[in-house]
């Protein structure tokens, strides 16, 4: 996620000239001054990207303004991006997957001479907290594993047109792609400086698709990752670094027929109507947000906040002409849109806030017809990709640094999708109320538990929970569409504990009370690992790598202090290293 070198007389990408760099020890120790981050955006409202249509193939255009950065104090030149980019980059696949089903491949290109990406703007960072920067990663990282999602879930295969400098995170970027074309044109290269630029690791997956994907010998990607210059040309393909080079006065062609090639291989539907994504409506408050299908609350003394998801109500569309005519205001998709807004404002806006309590309310029966309905459509292009929104949303869930509870209490609607919010908790309390069963709540089981929702592990929440073994899988199987009390809950192992109503109040205070006790950053490391306990995926690596290596490296003098190659790049001063070995 770095910045490279510039095309034009080896300045590094991205630099502003030195009057420009400014920042003192005082504001480089602070988050850059500004308004709360709003995810929301639309094409119109896009200050960074060119989204094109033609037949099954969109062109992703980027075209990065120098004064369009979301925060102040950089400018994004040579193609350099910030948080703002990604916002834009995330909407514009979301369009594509709703508004075009004929579109089944998206060229990825720059719409500048001689420069694709040069990753991101290096000042932002130096301007930036700790926290800005590790969470600009994290959404960067689920940003281009949307791109892999889409290939692999939904029939939509990108195409990296790198026709430029490419580095850092604008390599990471073609990473994310299925195919990567590179113009051979004697300058254009892919990169990844980080480490001997800026002292500090390529954090958005490059590191990781460079081996786990591009299968790169790990001698070669040990000389391509400390090199500043990049690979151009043929060595970039016998290095798998490129799938192919191809000479600059063909490129636009050769680029088009692979495009459509590839389009040929997808079922997405040519002459389908898109869906529209309206603009996602909220209420924000001094307490919280609120939305159709999601409150939160927060509570700044306890530093918490608490997410109420709520089921569907009246009648709901069962038959696809009725769902696809519903739209973006159908039951399933609005929630996920909802709930990954608020995901994401809460995790950006809202850092002290560290333990977010998932709470639900309204008809389990009404949960479980639209689960059911999921099912019955899943193989329909617009159902498909309102799974595959719920999908990613619920994996935000568990990547956010933040301590999860659940709390199933009467009232509660823990079924179906709604029991995957606890299942992807720390924790699990259901209140037990002995002498009075009809007033008790209850977890449901619904066929989508068991799957449909996969975590980056690739496992189901449930799966995760139990290791995969088959006594206990096959327990919870037997309970699909009973209504599951709190004792019987406990015992098949679907909560963690069951207090009754007379220790409910103190038990569930003690807990989070030690909780917002504890170090954050240690609560950070120990959720990470324990959440992601099942088998190693490409994504649990770079999700990995990013919580453990760039944290740590983020904190650390050579690449932060005073004199660490964060802080002097394009100062015209070396960086200075503690040579010890930690």
């Amino acid at each position: 996620m770095s910045v490279a070198q510039s095309v034009e007389q080896g300045t590094p990408a991205g630099v502003m000239p030195v009057s420009q760099t400014a920042a003192s020890p005082a504001q480089a120790s602070a988050a850059p001054v500004g308004p709360r981050v709003d995810y929301r955006t639309e094409p119109s409202r896009y200050k960074h990207w060119k989204l094109t249509f033609d037949g099954p193939v969109a062109t992703l255009g980027v075209d990065i303004a120098e004064d369009g950065g979301i925060r102040e104090g950089y400018k994004l030149k040579l193609n350099s991006y910030d948080l703002g980019v990604d916002i834009e980059l995330h909407d514009a696949i979301q369009r594509i997957r709703f508004e075009h089903p004929e579109v089944r491949t998206v060229v990825v290109t720059s719409l500048k001479d001689r420069v694709f990406c040069s990753g991101a703007n290096i000042f932002m960072l130096g301007l930036s907290s700790h926290a800005w920067k590790v969470n600009f990663c994290k959404f960067t990282n689920e940003t281009r594993n949307g791109l892999e999602d889409s290939s692999r879930h939904s029939g939509i295969k990108f195409l990296a047109a790198v026709n430029g400098a490419c580095a850092g995170g604008g390599y990471e970027m073609a990473l994310a792609c299925d195919e990567i074309y590179l113009v051979d044109d004697r300058s254009s290269s892919v990169a990844l400086p980080e480490v001997p630029l800026l002292g500090v690791l390529p954090g958005t997956g490059g590191l990781t698709r460079v081996t786990d994907k591009r299968k790169v010998r790990h001698d070669r990607a040990d000389i391509f990752c400390t090199i500043v210059e990049g690979v151009r040309g043929e060595r970039a393909k016998q290095w798998r670094l490129v799938d192919e080079v191809v000479k600059p006065n063909v490129f636009k062609q050769t680029v088009q027929a692979r495009a459509l090639e590839l389009a040929a291989q997808s079922d997405r539907p040519a002459g389908a109507k898109g869906v529209t994504l309206t603009r996602v409506e909220r209420q924000d408050r001094e307490d919280g947000i609120g939305y159709a299908t999601v409150d939160v609350t927060i509570d700044r003394t306890k530093r918490t906040a608490t997410f109420t998801a709520k089921a569907p109500s009246g009648n709901q569309p069962a038959d696809i002409d009725a769902i696809v005519a519903a739209g973006a205001n159908w039951w399933p998709l609005q929630f996920a849109r909802e709930l990954d807004d608020a995901i994401l404002s809460m995790r950006t806006n809202e850092l002290d806030i560290g333990t977010w309590i998932f709470k639900t309310e309204g008809d389990a029966r009404a949960l479980l017809a639209a689960d059911a309905t999921l099912l019955q459509h899943k193989e329909h292009w617009f159902v498909r990709e309102t799974i595959g929104m719920l999908r990613r949303t619920l994996a935000r869930i568990d990547v956010s640094s933040r301590s999860l509870f659940a709390l199933i209490e009467p009232g509660s609607c823990f079924a179906g999708t709604f029991a995957e919010l606890a299942f992807a908790t720390d924790r699990t309390y259901m209140a037990a109320l002995p002498g009075n069963e009809d007033e008790e709540p209850a977890i449901t089981l619904s066929d989508v538990n068991f799957g449909l929702y996969p975590m980056i592990t690739g496992q189901s929440r449930i799966g995760r929970r139990f290791y995969d073994e088959t006594g206990p899988m096959q327990a919870a199987r037997e309970q699909t569409g009973k209504p599951v009390k709190a004792v019987e809950a406990e015992r098949l192992g679907l909560v963690t504990a069951s207090p009754d109503d007379i220790d409910w109040a103190d038990e569930i205070r003690i807990a989070i009370e030690e909780r917002a006790a504890m170090s954050p950053d240690a609560l950070t490391g120990l959720e990470a690992n324990l959440r992601f306990n099942g088998p190693e995926t490409m994504n649990t690596r770079i999700f990995g790598r990013l919580s453990a290596w760039q944290n740590w490296i983020f904190n650390r003098p050579n690449a932060v202090g005073e004199k660490g190659a964060l802080k002097v790049y394009g100062k015209g001063s070396k960086a200075q290293f503690d040579l010890n070995r930690v």
